[in-house]
């Protein structure tokens, strides 16, 4: 690590030692556990659909290596830099998203998914990180600029936002969008009149979701009334934790794991419940609450308000992620198909987190120097300390 001292003034050299290693660490963390359950989830889904046992696997591997480089080169950026990739992000996902309603997949009577060569992608999972930059641009620059209309403006993309979301239909990214917004409105200033306010709105779209959407009304039911419906994969997922109790089966040793359709992908954490047990799925999910308070507590010292804001949407957008996944497998919120960060299979998930998590170390990294613009002025060395 010698070349990484405090003397060194490269670009490197600076940011690992500004860079969130705690964070970074738990990152890495996370990734492993993505390729070890993937070993133990994947083949019995790849084999019940009549592909290679490995498919999974190596396109799994393709997707966390991808995931790593993404954290580690995001990781890189200025503040300058986060805010081009925002609006550039931003715009192409939208554009997107956009061509999904025209060109996209229908799986399940919704139009998420675009089909490529070797995998599908889903682009409303980028708008999220995006989307959160973007707007926490836009409202904070309106506090520097007289007459400059950041809140209409935000209020207006967020419109356009939900109104895709809604043409799908993905009602989970919407609600998890319409969260995102409100947790960086709720830091920018916003009063706990309208915050209120905005959550009833939440409640009575909510409501609305149910009354329109069979899909959404029929999860509603079942988790309401276990005894309506279809819970085989609640079911077996619940078995799976009881089965591996607290010190879990052993790698490999799952059997409830097989019966999963969705083991590789939504329900990933059951499988880690059976072969690891309770108490790795207690550190799983410290792993994450880690990463969001962390990243909380760090804003608390934060004067920069665009850091403030942006990275209040990024890791409210990723640590809702994870409760969701975690509390549909486990039964406590009615089931929605949503992803665990780094640990689902998913390409789409695996880039969308990554820039996440990314874009959340750019923006807290220690930058004593660095001006708002991403310029940088050197530190004056020791002889120039000593002599001043």
């Amino acid at each position: 690590m010698s070349n990484l001292s405090r003397i060194n003034t490269s670009h490197l050299a600076r940011w690992w030692r500004s860079i969130d290693r705690v964070t970074l660490i738990c990152v890495g963390i996370l990734i492993g556990f993505g390729y070890i359950l993937m070993l133990a989830a994947s083949p019995a889904v790849a084999v019940r659909i009549g592909a290679s046992r490995d498919m999974f696997i190596f396109k799994q591997v393709v997707f966390l290596v991808l995931a790593a480089v993404i954290v580690c080169t995001t990781s890189l950026l200025s503040l300058r830099g986060v805010r081009m990739v925002g609006w550039i992000g931003f715009v192409l996902a939208l554009g997107a998203t956009f061509l999904t309603l025209v060109h996209g997949i229908e799986i399940k009577g919704a139009r998420r998914w675009i089909a490529l060569p070797m995998m599908s992608v889903q682009p409303s999972e980028f708008l999220k990180p995006f989307f959160a930059v973007v707007t926490a641009w836009l409202l904070t620059e309106r506090k520097t600029r007289a007459y400059f209309p950041g809140l209409l403006v935000a209020l207006g993309l967020f419109a356009l936002v939900l109104l895709l979301l809604k043409s799908q239909p993905d009602i989970g990214m919407l609600s998890v969008i319409t969260t995102v917004f409100l947790a960086q409105l709720f830091v920018d200033g916003l009063s706990l009149f309208l915050v209120g306010a905005g959550v009833a709105s939440m409640v009575a779209a909510f409501i609305g979701a149910y009354m329109v959407f069979p899909h959404v009304r029929s999860r509603v039911e079942r988790f309401l009334h276990p005894a309506v419906g279809d819970h085989y994969q609640i079911d077996t997922a619940l078995r799976a934790f009881g089965n591996g109790g607290l010190l879990g089966r052993g790698p490999g040793e799952g059997r409830v794991k097989d019966l999963l359709p969705d083991a590789h992908a939504d329900f990933v954490f059951a499988v880690a419940g059976e072969e690891f047990g309770m108490l790795v799925c207690l550190f799983i999910i410290g792993v994450f609450a880690t990463i969001v308070i962390r990243t909380l507590l760090k804003l608390l010292r934060e004067n920069d308000p665009f850091i403030a804001v942006a990275t209040a949407g990024l890791v409210t957008g990723f640590g809702l992620q994870a409760f969701v996944n975690m509390g549909s497998t486990l039964h406590l919120i009615p089931t929605k198909g949503m992803t665990l960060p780094f640990i689902s299979y998913g390409g789409s998930s695996a880039m969308s987190v990554a820039l996440t998590i990314g874009l959340v170390l750019a923006l807290t990294r220690n930058r004593p120097n660095e001006n708002r613009f991403g310029q940088f002025t050197p530190a004056p060395s020791p002889a120039q300390r000593v002599s001043s």
